[in-house]
C-alpha cells in the first residue's frame, strides 16, 4: 500500500480521489443492474442525481472509464458499456495512467513541438488545407455539443504531415494510443474543448505565417494545457 511515513512508525495512507470513489460506485451500479457489453448507461443527469454528485464531477469519472476503454461515450447516444472489469483492475489502471501521464506529456513536447516548427517551414498549400479542415471538424463537433476528439486527432495528424518528416511522424504513430489517453482526459474537462480549439488555431496561424518559433511556442502552450487534467 502506498503512503508516506510520519516519523513514528506509521504509514500515512493517501485518500482516494473523489472520481476514484465514483468509479467504484459506477462499477457497482453496472454490476448490480446486470448491464453487459453494448448496453447503454443511464443519462448523466439521472446518474448524477442517483449518486448525489454534480454532473461535472460525474463526467470526470466517466472520462476515466472512457480513457481505460471500459465505456465508449457516443455523442447523441450516451455512454455504452464495452466490458465489465473488476473494481481492483480499474483502480490499478487508473493509477498507472496517472503515473505515466508526465512521461506522455514529455514525449509530446519533444516530438510535437519540433513537428510544429518544421510544419511552419515546410507546409504546402495542401497541408494548410488539411489543417484548416481539421479545425472545421473540431469546431463543428463542439458546436453540436461534442468534445471535438475527432477534429483534435485530425489536427495533430495534419500538423505532423505538414512537417514532412517521416521518422518523426512514425514516432508519433508509435505513441498514438498513449496520446489518445491524454486527448480523452483533457477534452473531458469542463470548457476544455473550446480552449483546445483556440490553441489549435494559434498553432495553425503560426504555421500559416511560416514562423517556426511561434509555431513551437504555440504547440508547447497547447501541450501544457493538455497536461492540466484532474485525473
Amino acid at each position: 500500500m502506498s503512503g508516506s511515513g510520519d516519523g513514528k512508525g506509521f504509514v500515512r495512507v493517501s485518500r482516494p480521489r473523489l472520481y476514484e470513489r465514483l468509479v467504484e460506485q459506477l462499477l457497482g451500479f453496472i454490476s448490480s443492474t446486470g448491464l453487459g457489453p453494448g448496453d447503454l448507461l443511464p443519462a448523466e443527469r439521472d446518474l448524477a442525481e442517483r449518486m448525489g454528485v454534480s454532473r461535472a464531477t460525474l463526467a470526470q469519472a466517466l472520462v476515466a472509464l472512457e480513457v481505460l476503454g471500459v465505456i465508449d461515450v457516443q455523442h447523441g447516444t450516451g455512454a455504452v458499456l464495452v466490458y465489465r472489469p473488476s473494481v481492483a483492475s480499474v483502480l490499478r489502471e487508473l493509477r498507472e495512467h496517472r503515473d505515466r501521464m508526465p512521461e506522455i506529456v514529455e514525449a509530446r513536447s519533444t516530438l510535437e513541438v519540433k513537428l510544429a516548427a518544421l510544419a511552419a517551414e515546410r507546409r504546402t498549400p495542401e497541408d494548410l488545407a488539411a489543417v484548416d479542415a481539421a479545425l472545421e471538424v473540431m469546431s463543428a463537433e463542439i458546436a453540436e455539443g461534442s468534445r471535438g476528439t475527432e477534429g483534435d486527432e485530425l489536427f495533430h495528424q495534419a500538423v505532423a504531415a505538414a512537417a514532412h518528416s517521416s521518422i518523426l511522424a512514425s514516432m508519433m504513430t508509435f505513441i498514438s494510443e498513449l496520446v489518445r489517453e491524454t486527448r480523452l482526459a483533457s477534452l473531458g474537462q469542463p470548457g476544455r474543448p473550446e480552449r483546445s480549439l483556440e490553441s489549435h488555431r494559434a498553432i495553425a496561424d503560426a504555421i500559416r505565417s511560416s514562423d517556426p518559433e511561434a509555431a513551437a511556442e504555440a504547440m508547447q502552450a497547447h501541450i501544457d494545457l493538455v497536461s492540466e487534467t484532474a485525473m
